[in-house]
């Protein structure tokens, strides 16, 4: 029977309301998405990494010197990144960690919506459902990074994405916006200010499309040359303004941070590469037949050259195989949007890949160590010592200071993160036999070590000491070093839990 809309009004209202709902269901995905990704924030602890640059952060701010009053391994970027979410938070009354999560979000939201414009009616998306590939790319931003959220290679994929989306739209032929151009060569510029070994992942990106197109002229393109000033100015004002990353904190990562490392065969033993390679194995499997697209080529080599820098760093740590995983994935979406629609065999293959990996991935970069990198069984006993505790911890483990200081709203005693100098002395002279002058010039770094701890304990008297015999065995650390046991020996043990020692001061 047929139905004659205008003699039937109410059927007329309800067809364009019939007709936009299809549009509200991506929207209500996302809002889904975030929510999920929102409570995660809230469900988790924060990361170590993050929580003691945050500190670090907020004592820049409060004026103290960077290198000098306060030490970290990494090149200023690291802090600096984090200063506008202290001068917000300090400025509004919210906590710091609120602020930063949402400046982080809204760099989610900038990151993709900056891609989004630079793809839109470009021939890279053409024929492919946009959305869904939109709701993926925010799940692996948002809500794949868990207990990394925040992390440099965090912020570095999301600083690096509209620059992915220049790059696509350039191998096809296509003159991007001005606006984009800036975006992208901004973005690619700052990452590479975290860590210089990120250029590896870029250029792989890069290297491929040139190979691809037969012509180098992606590698000599404005937002690059924008990048490089970038990373130019950064590098000169680092040398200006801060002289010291060079004169004492490069020497020091030279002669121990990064002679201790995990070998060839125990990085390949961490979950990060079976996830990469099932990922990866999945993405080229759909593109079996034919030539590579452009766009599956550029991401796949970004993941590429991001996995060879996880191998270079040689710590196989979680947050260091984010960006290749992220790249892989997102590529392998790309590559089902691109068969779309699948045959069913490959379609279930395709989507258990996704998901297997995906949950994998979150498992891994939501590790929760162990005991001794997650403090939060502490909390409710230290927090009965009193108030806003000053607090100190013998240990080489970060995870056990940070983010338990900042939970508690106390302050944390030492100038660095944790005596790591002395774990990782106590590793490498564990192993092959050290010849005297590299024992000799070790020594100076570890007495340098002890000497600012008795020094900071000196100047801000800790209400809480911490010794961890959990991830080593370091009371017969504090017993084999006089000097700093000497400054510490009106505190009592009070409990212990999990092998970590809690003393506080004899009254």
């Amino acid at each position: 029977m047929a139905t004659d809309l205008d003699t039937d009004p109410y059927l007329a209202e309800r067809l364009p309301a019939a007709l936009k709902a299809p549009r509200i269901v991506p929207w209500l995905a996302l809002a889904a998405l975030f929510v999920v990704a929102v409570m995660l924030r809230h469900e988790l602890p924060a990361n170590a990494d993050v929580s003691w640059l945050l500190t670090v952060a907020e004592r820049v701010w409060d004026g103290q010197r960077l290198y000098v009053d306060v030490i970290e391994t990494n090149p200023p970027m690291a802090v600096m990144v984090y200063i506008p979410g202290i001068a917000i938070a300090r400025a509004v009354g919210l906590p710091v960690e609120m602020v930063i999560d949402g400046l982080v979000f809204v760099a989610i939201f900038a990151s993709l919506a900056i891609a989004a414009a630079v793809l839109k009616n470009s021939m890279v998306l053409r024929g492919l459902a946009g959305w869904p590939l939109a709701l993926l790319a925010f799940a692996i931003l948002a809500v794949l990074p868990t207990k990394i959220f925040g992390q440099r290679e965090h912020i570095a994929v999301l600083e690096l994405l509209p620059a992915m989306a220049l790059y696509a739209v350039r191998i096809k032929g296509q003159t991007p916006s001005l606006l984009a151009i800036l975006a992208a060569g901004i973005g690619v510029g700052l990452a590479l200010s975290f860590k210089p070994h990120f250029a590896i992942g870029i250029l792989c990106g890069l290297a491929s499309l040139a190979i691809y197109a037969r012509s180098s002229r992606i590698l000599l393109t404005p937002e690059n040359f924008i990048a490089a000033a970038i990373v130019v100015i950064y590098a000169l004002c680092t040398i200006v303004f801060y002289s010291e990353f060079f004169s004492v904190i490069a020497p020091l990562v030279r002669d121990i941070y990064i002679r201790v490392g995990s070998s060839p065969l125990e990085m390949i033993k961490t979950p990060a590469v079976p996830i990469w390679v099932a990922v990866m194995f999945a993405a080229l499997f759909l593109k079996r037949t034919g030539r590579i697209d452009s766009t599956l080529l550029l991401l796949l080599a970004t993941s590429v050259g991001f996995m060879v820098g996880f191998f270079l760093q040689r710590k196989g740590w979680p947050y260091h195989s984010y960006p290749m995983i992220a790249f892989a994935m997102l590529g392998l979406g790309y590559a089902i949007a691109m068969r779309a629609p699948l045959d069913r065999a490959l379609g279930i293959f395709a989507t258990a890949t996704f998901a297997i990996a995906f949950v994998q991935s979150i498992l891994w970069f939501n590790w929760a160590f162990d005991k001794a990198f997650d403090a939060r069984p502490l909390w409710t006993t230290i927090a009965r010592l009193g108030p806003h505790p000053k607090i100190l911890a013998i240990t080489g483990e970060p995870g056990l200071g940070h983010p338990l200081t900042r939970a508690l709203e106390g302050t944390w005693v030492s100038r660095q993160q944790g005596l790591w100098v002395a774990g990782y002395l106590q590793i490498m002279r564990s192993g092959a036999p050290l010849n005297p002058r590299q024992n000799a010039a070790l020594d100076v770094y570890a007495a340098r070590e002890r000497a600012m701890l008795i020094e900071d304990i000196k100047n801000n008297e800790p209400t809480v000491v911490l010794v961890d015999n959990f991830s080593d065995n370091w009371s017969k650390w504090l017993a084999d070093h006089s000097d700093v046991a000497g400054v510490l020996r009106d505190y009592r043990l009070v409990a212990t839990i999990n092998d970590i020692e809690i003393r506080t001061k004899a009254h």
